[in-house]
């Protein structure tokens, strides 16, 4: 190992309230039964049309059982080509968070309309065995604006919209969404979101408006009439309008720990109350689609849990839509695989999202249906609940995509109409968090530094979920009409007379200081995440990592008044960063239109208010990193800023010093968690080293490093929930699990601690793989030899590798890298979970 020491330096220092009972029980049935009697009722003001369902009725008869079978099953476009509808009648397609036409998420929206097209026109050529012909529904995450489409409006996501308090905005925002969608020539979004969420780790808090019911509730009749129209206006579900969806349908917000896709132990009334409180709304404003949620609830899962879906939703509820899966989360059902569930079917599921399982679910119940297996009512059932959506649409009379109206208006993506809407809506998300000696408004005739990586990043501030699954990788050239926070600002101080200057580098700091600037705003937090990639263990902001920090230190230690935007998809545990601002601002995600974060910091020309702050937190935030779930109305409720928090310029609150240690000297830094569902861990980092090339992987998919080694996310059990790293044999390389700062594992229980490895060998290795902890002081490799070697290929394995092998004593002070894995040969091997075991 020639270069063991040069590899391993690089990582040497270097009851709730209105709820009148206790909330988020956990007491347990014992086989998760639900009361349907005890659950609300609703109506939907569409009726069912006697004329509409005997013509569906007429049809069904007409129909193939290979049409029947496909009507149930929905395709990912990046598993699909049009061509395949010719033989298999499938019954939807969607775009997931990472498909686009040809694999590009950056594709022009002319593309995206000619593939809609090519769907459509295949889709009247299908099935040569006969059967009338069956439109398609392309559905498409639209979850804050068309946010797969280059040049769209992206609006602030849920957390901002929930803090506005304002329901008609909400119907603009949908009503917007919808025509952008139309353009394209989709039909159908997956929103709105309406879980209410509990836990502030779970990696989709961000989707949700609020961690009350009363705000969800208040917002999802206005969202549903905003996407889909009024019901009984002839414009329903045409024209402008797209066919809605509720989700996730129910209990995911609530989930233990917070985690994705994960267990909801509530009692039935809780997870009534708190958590669906938005579909009887939704089903008396009319949605036509319910998406069932990945999650459990009291361990049974939801895609099977007939007394949820069909009991409740569909009976009690009265919902006559029809009921689509989540992301192959039929695959998670006790018994049920990809490509066999015929035990979701018969719980209530209408419609498979078999994103990339398609061809094999749809061949393994045409066989079923041909063998009697299948509840032939119970398809039919779910057939008819699809048909009823597309007549109701007008899809058997629109034509092509193309033909239809808006199809082709691309004038209409993020046209000024449409951004002033989004402007509005961050403006009025933004929470005053703190405002000590008035420092704000700034006037916009001073001399401003602008810093941070969030000051110029509009990637960065519109989150996940905009143009990829995990919004990264987006540069602003990929926003066109878009502002970051940055460009915001300095378009007004540039009107007004003022000076401003962005700050990139710590020589920009200095430089930036000696200007004399009249104040600093620095715009930071977390980076974009979608899903279970963004569960986090604790609400520290960023454990490790003081660069934050350090930047609005570096301004208010020199007196320069200091403004903090942070942008977040949760509330999360930042005295020092708070402690280190004059004011501090919660700006949320907010999207494309980053200039109205402008509209309320600054004054106008004549040093005068523009827009005074409007939003008020819709989440309790955390005295302390550990504080969670955190949640108003629960006993002992204590956060630092009260859910309904947020100053106004009118307010002459001084907020005092924030302690810096959370009880027992906590500071939610995690020690014992690396790397899981696909993702390194804060303050883990994944890093990839050649002999030529160091890199610190920021990008969701893959990375690579002189074409030594790569590493690409790949699924195992969910979306891209492992990564596979392929060592090619061109010199040597290393993939590290590495921290900014080191860690200290020097406390005593780390002492008889292992590293256990989950991992698969893809292709053995033909040289020696080592297998390091790497310190400030230095670092010890091991041999993974015939661990690695022995292991059979394509089989998952655990790893167990004592500490006290690799390091002991004071070394363990300074971690900088708690996993190396190196060689020089050729290796393919597929990670799934690193953990620090405790004895």
């Amino acid at each position: 190992m020639r270069h063991s020491s040069l590899f391993l330096a690089c990582f040497l220092v270097a009851a709730p309230l209105g709820v009148g009972h206790s909330q988020d029980s956990t007491g347990l049935a014992q086989d998760s039964v639900v009361h349907p009697e005890r659950w609300p009722t609703a109506r939907s003001p569409i009726g069912l049309d006697d004329a509409m369902e005997t013509r569906i009725g007429q049809l069904i008869q007409k129909m193939t059982l290979r049409q029947k079978v496909g009507q149930v099953i929905q395709a990912d476009i990046g598993s699909i080509q049009p061509d395949d509808l010719k033989t298999y009648p499938l019954g939807s397609i969607l775009n997931g968070g990472n498909s686009a036409p040809g694999g590009n998420n950056r594709a022009a929206a002319k593309d995206w309309l000619s593939l809609a097209d090519a769907f459509y026109n295949a889709s009247r050529e299908c099935d040569l065995q006969g059967g009338p012909f069956i439109p398609l529904l392309w559905g498409t995450d639209a979850v804050h604006g068309h946010n797969n489409i280059v040049g769209a409006t992206y609006f602030p996501h849920n957390i901002g919209l929930g803090a506005t308090r304002n329901p008609a905005l909400l119907r603009k925002i949908g009503e917007i969404t919808a025509r952008e969608i139309r353009v394209t020539g989709q039909e159908w979004t997956f929103a709105p979101t309406i879980a209410v969420v509990r836990d502030d780790r779970w990696g989709r808090t961000y989707e949700g408006y609020a961690e009350h019911p009363e705000v969800t509730a208040s917002y999802t009749g206005e969202l549903i009439e905003g996407i889909q129209g009024v019901a009984g206006d002839p414009s329903f579900l045409q024209g402008e309008h797209v066919i809605a969806t509720a989700k996730h349908f129910v209990g995911d917000g609530g989930t233990t720990g917070g985690k994705d896709q994960g267990n909801n132990q509530m009692s039935e009334e809780d997870l009534r109350d708190l958590q669906a409180a938005g579909y009887p709304v939704a089903i008396n404003h009319g949605v036509q689609c319910v998406m069932a949620s990945f999650s459990e609830w009291q361990g049974k899962r939801l895609h099977g849990h007939k007394g949820l879906l069909t009991d409740v939703l569909k009976e009690r509820m009265g919902f006559d839509g029809f009921i689509v899966g989540d992301w192959n989360a039929h695959a998670q059902v006790p018994g049920c695989t990809a490509t066999d569930a015929l035990p979701v079917l018969d719980a209530g599921l209408d419609m498979y999202m078999a994103a990339d399982s398609w061809r094999g679910l749809f061949e393994t119940m045409l066989r079923q249906a041909e063998s009697g297996d299948v509840d032939m009512a119970r398809l039919d059932d779910a057939v008819r609940r699809i048909l009823r959506v597309k007549f109701r649409a007008g899809l058997f009379d629109a034509g092509s995509p193309s033909s239809r109206p808006l199809a082709g208006k691309f004038d209409e993506l993020g046209k000024p109409e449409h951004r002033a809407v989004a402007r509005q809506a961050v403006r009025e998300s933004l929470v005053l968090l703190k405002n000590n000696g008035g420092v704000l408004p700034l006037r916009s005739d001073s001399t401003i530094v602008v810093a941070g990586d969030g000051a110029d990043n509009i990637g960065k501030q519109s989150g996940g979920w905009t143009l990829s699954w995990q919004g990264t990788g987006n540069s602003n050239d990929d926003f066109p009409g878009g502002t970051s926070i940055y460009e915001g600002i300095r378009r007004q101080v540039e009107a007004a007379g003022g000076r401003t200057m962005l700050v990139a580098d710590d020589k920009s700091v200095t430089d930036s200081i000696a200007i004399k600037p009249d104040a600093a705003i620095v715009v930071f937090g977390e980076d974009p995440y979608a899903e279970f990639q963004g569960d986090v263990e604790t609400l520290a902001y960023k454990p490790g990592d003081d660069k934050d920090y350090r930047l609005l230190k570096s301004y208010s230690d020199r007196g320069v008044p200091t403004v903090a935007v942070f942008l977040t998809g949760r509330p999360l545990w930042v005295n020092r960063e708070i402690n280190a601002s004059d004011a501090f601002v919660a700006a949320w995600l907010p999207g494309s239109e980053g200039i109205g974060v402008a509209d309320v910091l600054l004054t106008d020309r004549q040093g005068q208010v523009q827009h005074d702050f409007k939003g008020k937190l819709s989440y309790s935030w955390p005295r302390t990193p550990m504080q969670t779930p955190l949640n108003v109305g629960q006993a002992e409720y204590d956060p630092l800023f009260p859910y309904g928090y947020g100053l106004t310029y009118s307010d002459s609150t001084t907020l005092p010093r924030l302690s810096e240690q959370a009880s027992g000297g906590e500071t939610g830094l995690n020690l014992t968690e690396y790397f899981d569902r696909g993702r390194a861990i804060p303050p883990w980092r994944i890093v990839l080293t050649s002999e030529a090339e160091r890199i610190v992987l920021t990008e969701t998919r893959g990375g690579t490093a002189n074409d030594a080694i790569r590493v690409v996310s790949a699924d195992e059990s969910a979306q891209e929930d492992i990564r596979t790293i392929t060592w090619t044999g061109k010199g040597q390389a290393s993939f590290a699990l590495a921290a900014e700062n080191p860690v200290d594992l020097s406390a005593p229980e780390f002492a008889s601690a292992s590293i256990k490895i989950r991992l698969r060998v893809d292709t053995p290795p033909s040289s020696d793989v080592t297998f390091a902890l790497a310190t400030s002081g230095g670092s010890k490799s091991i041999s993974l030899g015939e661990r690695i070697s022995g292991q059979q290929p394509g089989v998952w394995h655990e790893l167990s590798i004592p500490v006290a092998n690799l390091a002991t004593g004071d070394a363990l002070k300074s971690v900088t890298a708690a996993m190396v894995i190196q060689t020089s040969g050729t290796f393919k091997m597929s990670l799934a979970k690193v953990q620090l075991d405790l004895l």
